[in-house]
């Protein structure tokens, strides 16, 4: 099967997901030597993918080799909670890194109903075997948003909630390096949930990869071979995408 072929079917799958409903996780692939008796480790990485860069890529060697992680989970959400969308749909991001993740035996991707962290947890927990440990992957920025009240109905029970059942591995992004990370985490407010937070320090080559950045260089006809994986250079070659002005998808 022609690798478009494949889109009229998640697109179908993506459909089916309720964002008003119960939170739910579908996959677009599983792993076949991912998670399969109790109590291993999940690696979940949760962003908008637009496209994977090797920053994500680098993060996730380091996370899954520094916390001995059975099994990486790519997730995709159907309702993004604060970021507008150029240039690729859900689906076709669903492809493009299902792409990437289909040479990898220990990677899933999936799309998910909802957007917020407490949300994704309560779908993934009944798909695998009791004592399966939830880890998100997640860089800086994100962290402060696990932190910030707005993000929830009721911050401190659904905060400890979150914590109760998941971890989360962060790395530093941009500027804001591993004692940046620390010094947010020592703020009495969030010293209860520290121990349940594990960092990975990225070099300044990594860290400072960003997918606007990616899609900034391909508009203005710069390479871009050394920021993402070949699949997904591949995938960017034949699409052109974002070779246009970024417009916000309907």
């Amino acid at each position: 099967m022609n690798n478009f072929e494949e889109l009229p079917a998640i697109r179908q799958l993506v459909n089916a997901l309720d964002s008003d409903g119960e939170p739910m996780i579908s996959y677009i692939l599983k792993a076949p030597l991912g998670i399969k008796s109790e109590s291993q480790r999940l690696g979940v990485f949760s962003a908008s993918f637009n496209p994977l860069t090797n920053a994500h890529v680098k993060m996730i060697e380091e996370a899954k080799g520094n916390y001995n992680l059975a099994e990486i989970l790519l997730v995709l959400a159907k309702a993004n909670v604060d970021k507008e969308i150029f240039g690729l749909s859900l689906a076709e991001r669903l492809l493009m890194i299902k792409l990437y993740a289909q040479k990898r035996p220990q990677f899933s991707v999936a799309a998910c109903s909802h957007g917020r962290f407490v949300e994704k947890v309560k779908a993934l927990r009944p798909l695998y075997p009791k004592g399966t440990e939830i880890y998100f992957i997640i860089g800086y920025d994100t962290l402060k948003r696990v932190f910030d009240p707005k993000y929830y109905t009721n911050f401190e029970s659904e905060l400890m909630e979150l914590f109760s059942m998941s971890r989360f591995i962060v790395a530093n992004r941009g500027g804001n390096d591993a004692e940046m990370i620390e010094k947010f985490l020592s703020r009495e407010e969030n010293q209860p949930y520290a121990e349940k937070i594990a960092l990975i320090e990225l070099t300044s080559f990594y860290a400072n990869i960003s997918s606007t950045e990616i899609r900034n260089r391909i508009q203005s006809g710069k390479t871009v071979d050394d920021l993402v994986p070949s699949e997904i250079l591949s995938y960017l070659k034949e699409t052109d995408v974002y070779s246009k002005t970024e417009v916000p998808l309907p």
